[in-house]
């Protein structure tokens, strides 16, 4: 795969140069740029596969490079040193990223996903679409500075996008997680209940067992006669388990306050 750097900072931009030539032999590096107008020049001169981009960056932050990605249909893996908002942002738009430093395993890793989606999506138009599915959630999710509104769901070809307030309830089986959604569609995800947990904990979303995560606008009732029990608009009953009771009592009561 052809790939460039952006990265307003030498040293990241070095250091991670010599990772990729280091470590990751099925990718050439075509170009570094040092701010979103020379990353453009470099789409424009290069047919790019993927592009590792920087956030926080002056002038143009990384953000600002998407529509022109878009257009080009270029994988795009953010390479940043913070971890706040803009990282569940992305991470539910089923974008990869790194963290700064970059370890070698997740830049691999990261590689190897540009690779396999690239593969797996030889059609251009599907590619086009799949490209089109990431980036207006990412877009959309950005906008809403608080809260997640949207998440995807990687399968086998695409993604499944799903409105957040349409998920019922999460279930853990092993390393996948089932999406329940409120129509009675079932999606099932090859990744840890655990990731987004992370993703929609400030979404009025609450972990209230190790293998179930709720959303609280679904919430019908509770009662706590025979343990604690919580009640879905669907009609599925959930148990609370006693570890999870006191923050899921907290998490209601703030709620019914807001």
């Amino acid at each position: 795969m052809n790939a460039i750097i952006v990265d307003d900072e030498e040293y990241s931009r070095q250091s991670l140069f010599f990772l990729i030539n280091g470590y990751c032999p099925d990718v050439k590096v075509r170009g570094i740029a040092r701010s979103v107008a020379e990353a453009r020049s470099l789409l424009k001169s290069e047919q790019i596969d993927v592009v590792f981009l920087d956030i926080a960056m002056p002038v143009e932050d990384g953000f600002s490079l998407l529509p022109d990605l878009q257009r080009n249909i270029t994988s795009v893996i953010f390479t940043t040193a913070y971890n706040q908002y803009a990282i569940k942002a992305i991470r539910a738009s089923a974008v990869d990223y790194l963290l700064k430093p970059i370890d070698i395993q997740e830049l691999q890793d990261s590689i190897g996903k540009a690779a396999d989606w690239k593969s797996r999506t030889s059609d251009n138009d599907l590619l086009a679409a799949s490209h089109e599915t990431v980036f207006s959630s990412l877009n959309e999710n950005l906008n809403e500075i608080k809260k997640i509104k949207k998440l995807n769901l990687p399968h086998s070809n695409g993604f499944h996008v799903l409105n957040i307030s349409n998920i019922l309830y999460i279930k853990a089986d092993s390393n996948y997680s089932i999406f329940h959604i409120d129509k009675g569609e079932k999606i099932v995800v090859s990744k840890h209940l655990k990731e987004y947990e992370s993703i929609l904990e400030d979404c009025e979303f609450c972990r209230i067992h190790k293998s179930t995560m709720i959303n609280l606008s679904h919430l019908q009732s509770y009662s706590n006669k025979n343990g604690l029990v919580v009640k879905m608009s669907d009609g599925t009953e959930h148990s609370v388990s006693r570890r999870r009771s006191p923050g899921f009592m907290d998490t209601v009561k703030d709620m019914f306050k807001k």
